[in-house]
């Protein structure tokens, strides 16, 4: 099959994606229901990011279908990557899996948790499914098909959920942050700074404060997008890219990478690669600016208010 996909085999391959994110969702309930029997668990780096044996069949099921119904395309799953497996990514139609998005939700019982089977072609994501068994919430998005929500047995709903609403600054907003399995205390003092100016009043001692509406940390990067996608939140600083990220631009949320990444919505290899992102979410035009605009100064201010570090 050719890199560059059609609308119809987009549209084909969401079909099979779906249902095989609701077959794996169907393994990890099982695993919560497993793990809430016996209170098990193994450990990952520490014991903050923990991944359980459902992590890895999960994985594997989901491969194994893929390569089974897609034999000539590449696979990234975020298990075999963690344990040293590579995968170039090239032009050539590449799945890109994370089996269980929000590890730590799942080992604790708290429902932010999905799987993520995104699909780039020619370095780019074009389609994106996310799926939270336990909420029933199935996010999907296809390059220029627009993205939807359908969850409780409802036909999709065509994302954001409603009319985008302007965002004057960042005072307004509902942010999305992540602690992440790095908890040295260099990581946590410019994490902690950063968060403490997006939440802190200027007018009362902080110095650079925005004084965000609130910060939020659902523990799935996945979810995250997805929830920016819907409209829910107004911009979250992830860690991690692929599904959500096709979901979210679909929505029309901007998608960029690092501090000094061109605001051009091209999520791009280097981007992928990159591990630094933020997605904004659409924003309504007003009389004095239009909503990208909008978008691109957000994020400018944004990125001017936290800690520019490296994650490990």
């Amino acid at each position: 099959m050719a890199s560059t996909l059609s609308q119809a085999e987009l549209n084909s391959i969401l079909d099979f994606t779906v249902a095989l994110a609701r077959k794996a969702g169907a393994l990890i309930l099982e695993g919560s229901e497993a793990i809430r029997a016996s209170g098990a668990m193994d450990e990952k780096k520490n014991s903050v990011d923990l991944v359980t044996e459902y992590d890895v069949r999960v994985e594997e099921l989901v491969k194994r279908e893929l390569s089974a119904k897609y034999p000539s395309f590449k696979f990234i799953g975020e298990e075999s990557y963690a344990a040293g497996a590579r995968t170039s990514l090239t032009d050539e139609p590449t799945f890109c899996v994370d089996p269980i998005d929000g590890t730590t939700n799942f080992v604790h019982g708290f429902p932010a948790v999905c799987v993520s089977i995104g699909l780039i072609a020619n370095k780019r994501p074009v389609l994106g499914v996310l799926y939270n068994p336990f909420l029933d919430q199935l996010y999907t998005g296809v390059k220029g098909g627009g993205s939807y929500l359908a969850q409780g047995g409802r036909p999709p709903a065509r994302l954001p959920l409603a009319r985008p609403r302007p965002l004057p600054s960042l005072s307004q907003a509902l942010l999305g942050i992540e602690w992440g399995s790095d908890r040295s205390a260099d990581m946590v003092r410019h994490k902690g700074e950063s968060f403490k100016r997006l939440a802190g009043n200027p007018a009362e001692g902080v110095e650079g404060g925005r004084m965000a509406h609130s910060l939020r940390s659902l523990g799935s990067a996945a979810l995250n997008f997805g929830m920016v996608a819907q409209g829910g939140l107004d911009l979250y600083w992830p860690w991690d890219v692929c599904a959500g990220a096709i979901i979210a631009q679909e929505a029309g949320c901007l998608v960029a990478g690092s501090h000094n990444s061109p605001l051009d919505n091209d999520v791009n290899q280097e981007v992928l690669e990159g591990r630094k992102y933020i997605v904004i979410r659409a924003i309504g035009d007003t009389e004095t600016e239009k909503g990208v605009d909008a978008q691109k100064r957000l994020i400018k201010d944004f990125y001017a208010t936290v800690d520019d570090f490296e994650p490990k």
